[in-house]
């Protein structure tokens, strides 16, 4: 298929239609509002539903209730927006029930501002909600990786019966980009992917002659069905580290003295220093997180090649993920940070600038 100039708001949400999404509740805010307008437009277009909710609370619990059903359905906000949210998200988690949350994030804390940022990195990767779970989340770094996102989240979701969360920011949901799209799902696919939740959706189905309904519900009075459930959901969060974790490796060799690791539109950047470093015979390698949740440990620590004597983290916030790269470090080597906030972007020059510090 021919490739397409999009906007990321607008390549998520045509990858998510193409998924089988045929649902999607939201309340407006910037820098992802193109992602509703796109919906709005295109939903009724192909019998689905759209509909902007009162407010975010609302929206993530209509994503409750629709999931309950076992249908594929989406949200999407930005940070502040997000914030409401997560108590719906602890809700559904607990409920084991899937669903995609995309967050374009801007700056912060409070209401910021509406430039990109990587603000909520904790909050994606550390829970968000009250109680014990885990959000898979995932963190592209161009719009073809933000749309082929869609279609693995609602693929991760359905398989674990869990929320995924795509942790995007707003440079790349407003930037524009050529963008393939894979095959839209047939309305037979769609009616399928809905017959595979028969076991355990909340609507009717059929038992011999017996017609039941299954119960959607995270509160357990008993202490001890509580503690059982959570330990059921740590199991499963287990399966997930073991088996879904995923990473970009970039310029890794015997020959690095220093190892870079960026998660996002950020890692674009770093590779931009990386290649001019390259050219001047400063062998610089890159850990990028595609799952920030789970994270990338091993990955990060394989990287620490015999030669590599300092660790460099660059995020576009006071250094969230930093202590998740000093886990996986474990004290071999020092780990520096620098980053920028409210909005403002570093510059290859400014990154090239830091690394080349390290050779010194």
């Amino acid at each position: 298929m021919a490739k397409i100039l999009m906007k990321g708001n607008e390549a998520v949400a045509e990858a998510a239609i193409r998924s089988g999404c045929r649902l999607y509740f939201a309340y407006p805010i910037t820098p992802q509002s193109e992602l509703i307008e796109y919906m709005a437009k295109m939903m009724p277009k192909v019998g689905g539903t759209f509909l902007q909710a009162e407010s975010e609370v609302a929206a993530i619990n209509m994503v409750y209730g629709a999931a309950g059903c076992g249908k594929r359905v989406m949200t999407s906000s930005s940070s502040p927006g997000i914030s409401l949210k997560m108590e719906g998200v602890s809700y559904i988690a607990g409920a084991e029930l899937p669903c995609v949350i995309v967050n374009v994030q801007r700056g912060g804390p409070g209401l910021g501002d509406i430039q990109p940022a990587q603000g909520d990195y904790f909050q994606a990767t550390k829970g968000g909600g009250h109680g014990d779970y885990r959000t898979i989340v995932l963190a592209p770094n161009s719009v073809q990786e933000f749309a082929d996102m869609a279609s693995e989240a609602f693929e991760l979701a359905d398989k674990y019966r869990t929320p995924v969360m795509i942790l995007a920011d707003g440079m790349l949901g407003q930037m524009m980009e050529p963008v393939e799209f894979k095959t839209p799902k047939t309305q037979e696919e769609i009616d399928e992917l809905g017959n595979q939740h028969t076991s355990w959706c909340v609507c009717p189905n059929e038992d011999g002659e017996k017609k039941h309904h299954h119960e959607i519900n995270s509160l357990e009075i008993d202490p001890l069905v509580l503690e059982k459930h959570v330990n059921e959901l740590y199991a499963k969060y287990a399966v997930i580290e073991e088996k879904e974790t995923r990473f970009e490796s970039y310029n890794l060799s015997d020959d690095n003295e220093v190892l870079v690791v960026a998660w996002g539109t950020s890692s674009r950047i770093v590779k931009s220093a990386i290649n001019e470093l390259k050219a001047e015979g400063k062998s610089v390698g890159l850990i990028r997180p595609i799952t920030v949740w789970p994270y990338p440990y091993e990955a990060v620590k394989q990287a620490l090649g015999k030669k590599v004597k300092q660790v460099y983290v660059f995020e576009l916030n006071t250094g969230q993920m930093l202590d998740d790269v000093k886990i996986a470090v474990n004290g071999k080597v020092p780990v520096d940070f620098w980053g920028k906030v409210g909005g403002i972007v570093f510059t290859p020059a400014e990154i090239k600038a830091k690394l080349e510090a390290c050779f010194k």
